[in-house]
């Protein structure tokens, strides 16, 4: 029986909150919405890392990123010996490609083999970094191919000509046209190569990555979706700067070193409306995949994954970015689409996150993995009654900054190595994370659902994961 095809989209910083099927009331992702209906959502899904590099690798080798690169920040390589989606699938009869943003490192320099991480072929864009790692002066066109194709059609250099860095806030609508813009090359090349695989491969299945950059900043979505959403009319971000005495002292460090206090009010909406004007324009994006594959006659024998590597505080508190773990930065999107093995339509509470995209796939086209990995298969959960997780945990940075959350769906705990700061959120009464009830002894005497009812009990949990898991960042309680 030939095995189904594989199509794993992924968005970069893409909040749990921005869709439409996840309960955002005025953002438009119909394309996203449908595919959520055709398959399940989960309530409860996360990042292992809320930082770029490590969660990405996560998602490669099914493993916990301290585990699969050494590193918990954007500077590791996936070790040798790790398992990887695309090779995986590759010895299984799958032809793999991957388009759009890897964030793999170390980059391949001019001139070498490009690193491909068991993908047959790739097209790859990387915002930039190939080009200022080895051309800082941009003398070279050919290091990623979303900028060789920017030059051939004659928009070479335009991608940043409004003037706004790839880490910059400040909201600048896109100089290129939406038929030249990055996710629309990611959607056009991506079925370029599906016809490709139809003219080529008969009926061996593909698996493909289908990587889009956006909506990471700089929040700057094409004409016209700039303006589809008024900046004033948009709801505020979460809490205010005053909360940040009570969150993480990273997040009043990045704030101060960012300077994101000068950043006015307006300037705040205009930033959220032009990040989720990326967000509906990639949708769109994602609709011209699904019409393929429908116009084709391959969506029901496809599984596609939509997920992200991160979201982005987009405001909330007083700042922006991911590298923490409050929910517009550490929880994802996470949608299955698979007709005819997973049944559709529902909206599951368990708690999942990257690291069980490998394991998930496995299960579903029944290729069974060589070795055992940190996530789990959740069709197994989701069909024959598997039991999910009992806590989630998600680690980011290294000392003095390194911390962890440890969540169970209804409590959130989070541990600072800075000054061994913590937070606790009732995330049942407190979904916006709004009081930290670990803060100055705020504890209040009647919750009593916790252990002990004391968030040491939480720390000790979590050192204890620590322990079983190989992660030396918590060696004690103290």
């Amino acid at each position: 029986m030939t095995k189904p095809n594989i199509i794993l989209i992924t968005a970069d910083h893409i909040r749990h909150d921005a869709l439409a099927c996840n309960g955002n009331e005025f953002v438009q992702t119909p394309n996203l919405d449908r595919l959520a209906k055709s398959g399940i959502t989960f309530s409860n899904s996360f990042t292992p890392n809320p930082i770029c590099v490590p969660a990405r690798a996560s998602i490669t080798t099914g493993n916990y990123p301290h585990k699969c690169t050494g590193f918990k920040t954007n500077s590791g390589r996936i070790k040798d010996g790790q398992p990887l989606i695309a090779q995986h699938f590759a010895d299984a009869g799958f032809c793999t490609y991957a388009i759009g943003k890897l964030h793999y490192v170390p980059y391949s320099p001019p001139g070498k083999p490009r690193l491909l991480h068991g993908f047959q072929q790739a097209e790859i864009t990387e915002e930039g970094r190939i080009l200022k790692q080895f051309d800082p002066h941009g003398l070279q066109k050919e290091l990623e191919d979303y900028h060789d194709y920017l030059y051939d059609v004659g928009w070479g250099g335009y991608e940043r000509a409004h003037g706004v860095g790839n880490n910059d806030v400040h909201p600048a609508p896109s100089p290129l046209p939406e038929e030249h813009y990055v996710d629309s090359w990611v959607a056009m090349r991506s079925i370029h190569y599906i016809k490709k695989h139809l003219e080529d491969e008969g009926k061996s299945p593909f698996f493909m990555w289908t990587s889009f950059p956006k909506p990471h900043s700089p929040y700057d979505p094409p004409e016209p979706y700039h303006r589809l959403y008024d900046a004033r009319k948009i709801p505020q971000p979460l809490g205010n700067v005053e909360m940040l005495e009570e969150k993480s002292p990273i997040l009043r460090l990045m704030r101060a070193n960012k300077a994101w206090e000068l950043f006015p009010p307006q300037g705040v909406q205009l930033a959220r409306a032009y990040y989720f004007g990326m967000i509906t324009f990639q949708d769109k994006m994602i609709g011209k995949i699904l019409d393929f594959l429908e116009e084709e006659g391959l969506r029901e024998n496809t599984i596609i994954i939509y997920t992200g590597d991160h979201g982005d505080l987009l405001g909330d508190f007083g700042c922006f970015y991911k590298g923490n773990f409050l929910n517009g930065s550490v929880k994802v999107p996470f949608i299955i689409s698979a007709p005819g093995l997973i049944p559709p339509g529902q909206i599951r509470s368990e708690l999942v996150g990257l690291q069980d995209v490998l394991p998930t796939l496995s299960g579903l086209t029944e290729t069974p993995l060589n070795q055992n990995v940190d996530g789990i298969d959740l069709s197994e959960v989701l069909t024959n009654g598997r039991a999910g997780r009992e806590f989630y945990v998600s680690q980011c940075g290294h000392s003095p900054w390194q911390s962890y959350m440890l969540c169970d769906g209804r409590w959130k705990y989070i541990y600072s190595e800075a000054n061994g700061f913590e937070e606790l959120y009732d995330l049942k009464t407190d979904p916006d994370e709004l009081c930290n009830l670990a803060f100055e002894g705020k504890m209040k005497s009647e919750v009593t659902s916790l252990p002990s009812g004391e968030a040491k009990e939480w720390r000790s949990l979590l050192i204890s994961w620590c322990k079983e898991n190989g992660d030396i960042g918590m060696l004690d309680g103290d």
